[in-house]
């Protein structure tokens, strides 16, 4: 857990949460220790560590420009940060892409693939045959819901579909860590309930771990295990809110008494 940038707190306070955070980061599957980085001069993020632990979803939450999609690309090893580094299960990952999948807003599937191609993308990338690459990625259609839609193109697909599609891409193209940037905000809002309910459900049947972008509290806290917020220009870790109830216990959790108060918590740093 790493100390919030706010004055107001003591010196004594913020190292006990840096001692804290740096015991937790010696189990986590995947930890960024200090990434800061800048563009033209301009500092975009500073001093960010984040932790995730194996099969947790753990949200960045903030407002626009707080730096969010940068951290990401430094994370997925698109990005160079001037300082620090990204460690996935011990190894130090920093500047090297293909080790953790990145999905954007748009599902970004390729219009003249078939879906088994889209979704076998990242495979063939990295070497292998097409007839190979759709055998890897076939059993999976069923487990993603998406059976039936191997030889259809994106244009035949809905909207949820497409981001499932765009979903399976990301797991196959990862090491079990997907980072996914505010995936299901083009979905209208029945639409994303089901989303968020179907891939809660795939996470822990494919072991798979999330560090999930959004702007919506409603939705970090429907779907998250911890809260990172990220404030202020360049962006920081502000605090980190950790959810007592668990994931498969928030049918109606949104209604709750305990819900409203993590709002207005999270409503409160952002003003801040």
């Amino acid at each position: 857990m790493m100390p919030p940038k706010n004055n107001s707190k003591s010196a004594s306070e913020s190292a006990f949460r840096e001692e804290e955070y740096l015991m937790a980061a010696d189990s986590s599957l995947l930890r960024t220790e200090h990434i800061s980085k800048s563009y033209d001069g301009r500092m975009i993020i500073e001093d960010i560590s984040i932790r995730l632990e194996k099969g947790e979803l753990v949200s960045l939450l903030g407002l626009s420009g707080s730096g969010k999609t940068t951290l990401f690309q430094v994370i997925s090893g698109l990005v160079r940060p001037d300082s620090g580094r990204v460690m996935l299960s011990g190894e130090d990952i920093t500047e090297k892409p293909g080790k953790v999948s990145y999905m954007l807003q748009k599902d970004l599937l390729l219009p003249h693939k078939k879906i088994i191609d889209n979704a076998a993308l990242p495979l063939v990338i990295r070497g292998a045959k097409k007839a190979d690459a759709r055998r890897t990625a076939a059993p999976y259609f069923a487990q993603f819901g998406l059976a039936g839609t191997e030889y259809q193109y994106p244009s035949q697909l809905s909207g949820g579909m497409r981001q499932r599609a765009a979903l399976l891409r990301t797991y196959l193209g990862s090491e079990g860590v997907a980072l996914l940037d505010e995936p299901f905000s083009a979905l209208d809002m029945i639409t994303k309930g089901q989303m968020h309910d179907w891939y809660l459900d795939i996470m822990s049947r494919i072991d798979l771990s999330t560090i999930f972008i959004t702007h919506d509290i409603d939705e970090a806290l429907m779907l998250s295990d911890r809260v990172y917020i990220m404030t202020g220009s360049p962006g920081r870790i502000d605090d980190e809110i950790r959810i007592s109830v668990k994931r498969n216990e928030r049918k109606d959790f949104s209604l709750t008494e305990e819900f409203l108060e993590y709002k207005k918590k999270i409503l409160n740093i952002l003003k801040q």
